[in-house]
Parts: C-alpha cells; structure tokens; sequence
C-alpha cells in the first residue's frame, strides 16, 4: 500500500481549506494519526476479530483450548462465509476515527510539548514518553469506549445460540440499541480496563517506537526525524511486541466484561480478574497472545510507517513556505 498515494486524496482536498499553518500544525498529528489508524484496522481486523473470540472461550472452565485464531478464521470463512470474518468492521473503523485519532494526536500533542521545555536539545527520557502515551492513551479511551463495547459485541455474537444473538445492523444501531435496552451507562461498560488497556498500549506502542527509533537510527546513523523505511519497520515490530504484550491482560479484561449482558457473571473489573485467575489460571490472562500480536504487530507497521509518509506529504502540502 503506497500511504502517499492514500494519504494524498485526503490531505489535498483539505488544503484549499486551510486558513493558517498553525491550525495546520496543531491538527498534523489527529488528522495523520486518525488517517491510518483506520487503515490499519481495516487491515488486520479480521485478526482481532478471531483474538475477542478466543477471549470468550471457556469462561469460567479451566478446560484447555486448542484452537488457533487460523483456524478460528478458517472454520468461520467455512460455515459463515467469506464477509463473516469482518463483521463489525464498522464499529472497528469509527473507534479508529474517535479512539486512534485521539490517542495518536494527544500522545504526539504531548511529546511535541514536553520537548519544547527541554532547554538542553537532548530526546525526552523514556520515562517522559511513557508518561505522555499512558495520558493520551486515558484520555482516547474515555471517549472511545462506546465504540468498543458495539465492537466486542458484533465480533462475538455469532458465538452464542441464535436465541441469544443480538444482530445488531450496523455500528449505530448497536449504539442506540444498548442505550435503550441497557441503559447509556453500558455504553461505558468495561472502561476501567480499557484506560488501563489505553495506557499501556500507548505507552508500550508509541513510547517503545520512539525510544526504538532513537537507537535505532543512531546505530544506522541515520536522521530520526527522517528513518528509512527498514528503520521504521524495525521499530514498528519492536513497538507491536512491547504493546501486545503489556496490554493484552487488560484487552482480556475488557472483551470479557463488554460482551457480558446487563446483571452477568461478573460484578467488575475485580471481580472478574478474580474469576479469571480463580477458575481458569493465570496463563488465561494471555490467552490469544499470538493473534493479538498479529493483530498489533501489522497494525503499529502501518501506522508508524505510513505516519512518517503521510506527515511529510501533509508538512509539503500545508506548512511549507
């Protein structure tokens, strides 16, 4: 996928409309990040469609599961068909639109901030950017979490007996629907995790690809405001592994309680981290670890990569001279 050409429709028709380069500037982050965050998941979400199903096998049995997310994938192209591997694609990509462009943006906003007070030109320590990705990654969720609970729920409901299913049409008629059945509070369902989720995924994602970035390019002696494409690959895989594996706990937590209906088996985060380590082990926890990776390894690539193109092309296109 060449990320200029993509990007270019969109930036470009933004262009005319640009009144002054510090409004560009200030939305170069939001709209770069937002972009691709929502290419990116509409890549490997059938990936993360198959890892929400292996979260929800098995609950409350210590029963062991042999089942991969391929051949999950495998049996569902079989007896659901081709389309059923994307089902709830459209929840996906207007999370990516609210969830991801907040979360790349703020985490950007931020660094770019914490820069500016550094008087000595030296990069921000890792603990500095760990701290603005777990914010940004906060902030993100708290408005993105509705889109979650109508994404776990589309993902997994052609898991359950057909006396069971929700069918809901579309990304909106999930959201009312659980307004008006459940209550609009349900459409926060399951955020404690997911800000704990947000945060460690940000900080382990976008932190570990700076700090990458850093001894990376300084190895290969190379600008790291402008690292080749080999570069940005090395430090995107590096930054899928750190987020995957320091937030996949918390995913495990939230898929759990966003999926349960009203007065279910757990009475909260707590509770059901207790259950979890209680009646299926502590390993269960990392259950689905290899398709989450999966999921977060292509999923940091593309953004990361295809964010250094599309900043270029947005920085030539609106803030050159």
């Amino acid at each position: 996928i060449n990320a200029e050409y993509m990007g270019s429709f969109f930036v470009r028709a933004m262009a005319n409309n640009s009144k002054s380069s510090g409004t560009a500037k200030a939305l170069q982050p939001f709209v770069c990040g937002g972009l691709f965050a929502m290419l990116a998941s509409a890549v490997v979400h059938p990936v993360d469609l198959a890892k929400v199903r292996l979260q929800l096998l098995g609950q409350g049995t210590k029963l062991a599961h042999h089942q991969g997310f391929v051949s999950i994938l495998g049996n569902m192209l079989v007896n659901e068909g081709p389309t059923s591997i994307y089902k709830g694609l459209s929840a996906s990509l207007m999370r990516q639109a609210v969830y991801g462009t907040c979360r790349l943006g703020l985490h950007r906003h931020f660094s770019d901030l914490l820069e500016k007070r550094r008087t000595d030109g030296t990069p921000l320590p890792l603990s500095q950017k760990a701290a603005a990705g777990m914010f940004a990654g906060a902030l993100a969720v708290c408005v993105g979490t509705p889109f979650d609970v109508a994404l776990v729920r589309m993902q997994s409901d052609s898991m359950k007996p057909p006396a069971e299913r929700r069918n809901y049409k579309h990304v909106f008629n999930a959201l009312g629907r659980i307004a008006r059945q459940e209550g609009v509070v349900t459409l926060w369902q399951g955020l404690a995790p997911n800000v704990l989720r947000g945060m460690s995924m940000n900080a382990g994602q976008m932190a570990a690809y700076d700090q990458a970035k850093q001894y990376v390019c300084r190895y290969r002696a190379e600008n790291p405001k402008d690292p080749s494409m080999v570069s940005n690959l090395i430090c995107a895989a590096v930054a899928g592994f750190s987020c995957a594996f320091f937030s996949l706990p918390f995913d495990m937590l939230k898929s759990r309680l966003q999926d349960m209906k009203k007065g279910g088996q757990y009475k909260g985060v707590v509770d059901c981290a207790k259950q979890i380590y209680m009646k299926e082990g502590i390993l269960t926890f990392y259950r689905g670890f290899a398709a989450y990776y999966t999921r977060c390894a292509p999923h940091a690539m593309i953004i990361l990569v295809s964010i250094e193109q599309i900043n270029r092309l947005y920085t030539k296109t609106f803030l050159s001279a």
